[in-house]
């Protein structure tokens, strides 16, 4: 999903969501909600903060957290699994790293938090290319059209596939699950969906002209979500996603060949 972006990725999360990304998709922008003081940018990588975890007070909000914790929104709301990143309540707790971190699993890109000297050390660690793990979904692709930009592993303005077609051409779901978000607050993406289809993965959706399914929608493989825009985008064309935990995968490892 250009020149600012979800990390485009990392931003999405589930925006994961989750979520970390999602140039038709660079270091997201995040638009914050209303009356809590404009636009607000987000860093381009995530500061992963192994074991700690910070308690929702009131008037939080996700976006917020993610800027103040120096983490991408898409980052903070796929390792919290949240199925609903805009209602967070008080009291709820947050974690600031991903799950397993610290146990061997890191995510693709870490920055670690300032040192007590006062400097910030950078680890890229790149995605491997070869598929994580059998998903046991039955991927379909969400558009018809020619792809005209590719996966690039720990590239965060390439985390997924660009799907060129034409002004409202139908955007379809590549499975089966559940929509866990519906909107335009990440700039870049454009008019973007998010659909959940289990714990572990997620598939984004964006530069839609427009959407046509709302948050906790049930959606079925092959169904239209969207029609296909440029919102975000200097073409008509669908950015899409499929992320595992989390962290982008090269839809193309997944979805059928044609």
């Amino acid at each position: 999903m250009s020149a600012d972006r979800m990390s485009r990725g990392a931003r999405l999360g589930v925006l994961a969501v989750m979520v970390s990304t999602l140039a038709a998709c660079g270091t997201a922008t995040v638009v914050r909600p209303s009356g809590s003081g404009g636009a607000s940018s987000t860093p381009k990588t995530s500061v992963a903060q192994p074991g700690k975890t910070v308690r929702v007070q009131k008037g939080d909000t996700i976006y917020a957290l993610a800027r103040i914790h120096s983490i991408t929104p898409a980052d903070l709301i796929a390792w919290n699994s949240l199925s609903n990143p805009s209602t967070i309540y008080p009291g709820q707790v947050i974690r600031l790293y991903p799950e397993g971190a610290g146990s061997g699993r890191v995510p693709t890109t870490v920055v670690t938090a300032p040192r007590a000297s006062g400097g910030t050390t950078t680890t890229t660690t790149p995605v491997s290319t070869t598929a994580p793990a059998r998903s046991g979904i039955n991927w379909r692709w969400p558009a018809d059209g020619a792809v005209v930009g590719r996966f690039a592993a720990g590239e965060t303005t390439r985390q997924g596939v660009d799907i060129a077609g034409t002004s409202g051409q139908a955007v379809k779901s590549a499975a089966d699950g559940v929509v866990v978000y519906s909107g335009a607050g990440l700039v870049g993406y454009g008019e973007l969906i998010i659909v959940k289809h289990n714990e572990q993965w997620l598939s984004a959706y964006g530069h839609n002209r427009k959407r046509l399914v709302n948050e906790g929608q049930s959606v079925k493989a092959g169904q239209q979500i969207a029609e296909m825009g440029r919102t975000g985008a200097n073409r008509d064309m669908l950015h899409f996603e499929i992320r595992y935990n989390g962290k982008p995968v090269d839809p193309q490892q997944y979805l059928p060949a044609r």
